[in-house]
């Protein structure tokens, strides 16, 4: 059978391409197990967490007992009170302990008996399941590792919380009393956050006596060279003439090394792209303009990462309210991790720290959540109305015209919103041109921030449309000077991005300025600045 790319459950380098672990698992092991510490590993939706525990408990298993389980196939009934939980817990024990010759090599016998024969008959209590624990710790033949996958499953609170309670006193207590010599948890909260979780919403909060997990620092997003060796392999088998560096870089350009954005990535590129319009050939499929079209196709897809994504924002209003700042106003916000939304955004995985600033983790990301908010506003936006009425007249032999969209949104600005005040226009005018380009490159375009570029005064957007690329900068006017330092400025980032033309839009608050628009050469750029 012919590997393929995953984009659900664990991955295996027998059936996928995926990128190699064996790096990661021996600085886990070195670094975290060895050492007998109690981690997690929280991460977001579809980041690898399962198929690095996976491929963990087998690089483990010579030298440790690993007792793996997943708390999604526990039900909801086993967590309705502490016995139902015991229960299902020695049950689930029991299962795996039979299905794994090392591990009933490992584990006495006799111990693990005196436990599973309580299962189905005296109820216990979780004090009793840790006791017998301790005994099965004590006399296995080689350290135990517990591995707990989704730990943030638990439906009911008062007994999950129970269950962190004891395992974490076993384990603060493992000089007097055998425990587990290492406790490795997985989900996309950490156990400080669980409460944020679990908790009513007037009830949120940070406070937790079980967070005595040590700091799991590993990397888990994929690297540049990491890309480039997982397509790299794909190349080897399927020959298709890619640059395969240059693939690697527009992938992870793109994701910043999502996993599972690298892989749905190149999983369309591999099955759903070939034959399919301008990419008859394969060989054309693997190229800047097919990764362009792979992402487009992710972000008009549903996918449980993306809804996962709404529903935590829909839950989280601050943390909704911050990224349309970073996104919409390019607000400076400091990363403070002690700062709730921003540590509710890092662990999602929807934010990250770049130069000590709060930014959205990933181009995709970004894409997205600007189509969110955009779609969301569109229905009562009169802008977004003028767009979507005149986008017609933007097009022309299936090229975008963008120096008439300038235009045209400058008429259109000045005739909304031409009586507000300066600070209304700094908070929303980015928004509002946005808002007007949706409509016209819908369905044939994408757009998106440059990251080096934004912030309070001025943003650079990237555009994308049926192949063509557009660097349109959007600042606010601070002077003479800064303009002149802006475009001088831009025609760097055209070169950076191989274009000849570049675009301003200044929202200029000054009584003496000159509307309209002009074109401008600087060196051998051109550049089309609109003043509004």
């Amino acid at each position: 059978m012919e590997r393929y790319f995953n984009t659900e459950g664990r991955c295996r380098p027998d059936i996928h391409y995926m990128v190699r672990l064996d790096g990661r698992l021996k600085r886990i092991k070195n670094m975290f197990v060895d050492r007998g510490k109690y981690f997690v590993i929280n991460r977001g939706r579809q980041y690898g967490k399962t198929t690095t525990l996976m491929a963990l408990a087998e690089y483990l298993k010579d030298d440790y007992a690993v007792i793996f389980m997943d708390f999604q196939l526990m039900s909801t009934g086993n967590f309705s009170d502490e016995q139902a939980f015991v229960a299902a817990f020695i049950r689930y024990l029991e299962d795996l302990v039979s299905s794994k010759k090392e591990l009933m090599d490992c584990v006495s016998e006799e111990v693990f008996g005196e436990l599973k024969s309580v299962a189905g008959g005296e109820r216990i209590f979780m004090d009793e399941l840790f006791r017998r624990l301790s005994r099965i710790c004590k006399t296995a033949k080689k350290p135990v590792v517990l591995m707990i996958d989704e730990v943030d499953s638990a439906s009911n609170y008062d007994v999950f919380i129970d269950f962190l309670a004891s395992l974490r006193g076993y384990y603060l207590n493992r000089d007097n009393i055998p425990a587990f010599h290492s406790v490795i948890l997985a989900g996309v909260y950490d156990i400080k956050n669980l409460k944020m979780k679990l908790r009513p919403e007037d009830k949120h909060q940070y406070n937790s006596p079980w967070n005595i997990a040590a700091d799991f620092d590993i990397q888990m997003s994929f690297s540049k060279e990491q890309i480039e060796a997982m397509v790299g392999e794909y190349e080897a088998d399927r020959d298709t003439g890619m640059d395969i560096k240059a693939v690697a870089e527009e992938i992870y350009g793109f994701t910043s090394g999502y996993p599972y954005l690298v892989s749905a990535i190149c999983r369309i590129m591999d099955e759903k792209l070939p034959g399919s319009g301008e990419f008859s050939e394969h060989e054309c499929v693997w190229t800047r303009k097919g990764i362009g079209e792979a992402v487009k196709i992710i972000l008009k897809t549903n996918t449980p990462l993306f809804d996962s994504m709404v529903k935590q924002l829909d839950t989280f209003k601050d943390l909704r309210g911050m990224i349309e700042q970073t996104l919409y106003q390019g607000k400076p916000i400091p990363f403070s991790p002690a700062e709730k939304s921003i540590n509710l955004g890092k662990m999602f995985g929807f934010l990250k720290e770049d130069s000590g600033q709060v930014a959205v983790a990933n181009r995709i990301f970004e894409m997205y959540l600007l189509n969110l908010f955009i779609s969301e506003e569109a229905v009562r936006s009169e802008i977004f109305t003028y767009g979507q009425s005149n986008k017609n007249q933007f097009i022309k032999n299936n090229r975008l015209d963008m120096k008439q969209v300038l235009e045209k949104f400058a008429t259109h600005f000045s005739d909304i919103y031409g009586d507000n005040d300066t600070k209304f226009v700094e908070e929303y005018g980015r928004k509002f041109f946005l808002l007007y380009l949706k409509p016209i490159i819908n369905g044939a375009g994408n757009y998106y921030m440059e990251a080096q570029t934004r912030d309070a005064k001025r943003t650079d957007v990237i555009v994308d449309y049926l192949g063509e690329q557009f660097i349109v900068e959007l600042k606010i006017w601070h002077g003479s000077e800064y303009n002149e330092r802006g475009e001088r400025q831009l025609t760097k980032y055209l070169d950076y991005y191989h274009q000849e033309k570049g675009y301003m839009l200044s929202f200029n608050f000054n009584k003496k300025k000159e509307p309209g628009v002009k074109e401008l050469q600087i060196g051998r750029k051109t550049i089309v600045e609109t003043v509004v």
